[in-house]
């Protein structure tokens, strides 16, 4: 295994060898460090597949049986606490991000689909994945990332786990899902992740989302309640009130029953939906706005941004909506505006801050592309609960030591990694023998 980690890390081993250690004493046993070791730098290496049984081949061509076994009890057996791992591997990359690339400015929840054979695999239904941008056979994870415009870092994953799996007691035993874990949606499982961060004390940030969690009012009003500042995306069904309008006031009490409470609408005094009120502006009220650079040049699109009360549900409440921004994408030569976004900034946030914020976003496309892609995030090809977060938790600790690493280069600097091949001879179980030539 050593030539491997060698050959790969060159200047940065004495620093790899250092970070593993730190990791490993969250893992409870000293048996455990070396296979540590050496899963993260089977991560790490370039490999079409990151896999157990590859990973085995490239780290130890002359005992890949011994080393599969010692990875796969790691990975699938032992059990060590993910979030003690995370943990640690958030302290390590955040020194490095905030001395190096500045201030976190954001929390950036999403989900992150991989695409899955079978129906074996926990948490695996037919169900909208991002990676192929459908409705397929996939697992859901929904994840927190902390991030400013240089630097980013996944610091929570958990796996969604559909209703029908989660009130299966055949399939949780199976896969050996905890008790304790419960059906919970995808926006509870966020709010979650930002409550127990929050509780962590870690450095504080906008909470950004796509309309998947930005419709849920009950996640707004958790944020709200944690005294978070957002930036969540809606859909264009939303209603809202408009600046300077709000729900009537309660009825006159007329002198019987309890006194009237709750605000009303009526016939002719309705919110309106987001894409209307997009349509009622000025063109004035449209500006570019430029927000980063790009391959192709620096990004730009037109946004408007207006006051505006939520309309949900009001008619229950006492007290209206607090106001707050709604901002508008609509790009020039489109028919309709693209996406919309409802915000809790001050009211003299300038519209350019709101748009650099809500587009902060695509950071978390990079992280996970590069998850995916470099270090084989959906490589693992188990089936439980404990081996499917464990992977995962080992995927982000590959990353964060990247993303430590890259934090010495200029931003956009990348790491120049050597190839390293399996040896020739290397044949994965249940592949077809090559026929002899005649």
């Amino acid at each position: 295994m050593g030539g491997a980690v060698e050959a790969f890390l060159g200047a940065a081993a004495q620093r790899f060898r250092a970070y593993v250690e730190r990791l490993a004493q969250t893992l409870g046993h000293a048996d455990r460090r070396e296979p540590l070791r050496g899963y993260l730098t089977g991560l790490v290496l370039p490999g079409a597949r990151k896999s157990v049984e590859p990973m085995a081949a490239l780290l130890a061509p002359e005992r890949v049986r011994q080393t599969h076994q010692s990875l796969h009890h790691l990975v699938a057996d032992a059990p060590w606490d993910d979030g003690a791992i995370l943990k640690a591997v958030r302290e390590y990359a955040l020194a490095a991000i905030e001395r190096r690339r500045g201030s976190i400015e954001a929390w950036i929840v999403d989900d992150t689909g991989i695409p899955k054979k079978g129906h074996h695999s926990v948490g695996v239904a037919r169900q909208y994945c991002g990676q192929l941008g459908k409705q397929d056979n996939c697992q859901v994870a929904v994840t927190l990332s902390v991030a400013n415009e240089q630097a980013s870092l996944p610091i929570a994953y958990r796996l969604y786990l559909p209703e029908p799996w989660a009130t299966d007691r055949t399939r949780r035993r199976q896969t050996g899902v905890p008790e304790e874990v419960s059906f919970l949606t995808k926006p509870e499982i966020a709010l979650a992740q930002i409550t127990e961060a929050v509780e962590q004390g870690l450095p504080g940030g906008v909470v950004l989302a796509d309309a998947g969690y930005g419709n849920d009012s009950k996640f707004r009003q958790g944020l709200e309640a944690l005294g978070l500042e957002y930036v969540l995306g809606v859909q264009s069904t939303t209603s809202v009130w408009r600046e300077g309008s709000m729900p009537l006031a309660a009825r006159r009490y007329r002198g019987h029953g309890r006194p009237p409470k709750l605000l009303r609408r009526d016939f002719t005094h309705q919110p309106l939906p987001v894409r209307e009120l997009a349509s009622r502006l000025s063109p004035a009220a449209y500006r570019t706005v430029r927000w980063r650079e790009a391959t192709a040049g620096r990004l730009s699109s037109r946004f408007a941004a207006v006051r505006v009360r939520s309309a949900h549900r009001d008619y229950w409440r006492a007290v209206p909506h607090g106001e707050q921004w709604l901002l508008i994408e609509w790009p020039k030569g489109h028919s309709e505006p693209a996406k919309y976004w409802l915000a809790n900034l001050p009211a003299a946030t300038p519209l350019k801050e709101l748009v650099r914020i809500a587009k902060l976003r695509w950071r978390i496309e990079r992280d996970f592309q590069e998850l995916k892609q470099e270090l084989g995030l959906g490589h693992f090809e188990g089936r439980s609960w404990r081996g499917f977060h464990h992977h995962a938790t080992l995927c982000i600790a590959a990353y964060g030591f990247l993303v430590a690493e890259r934090c010495a280069f200029s931003p956009g600097g990348r790491l120049r990694r050597k190839t390293i091949r399996a040896p020739r001879h290397f044949r994965p179980r249940g592949a077809p023998v090559k026929a002899a030539a005649p």
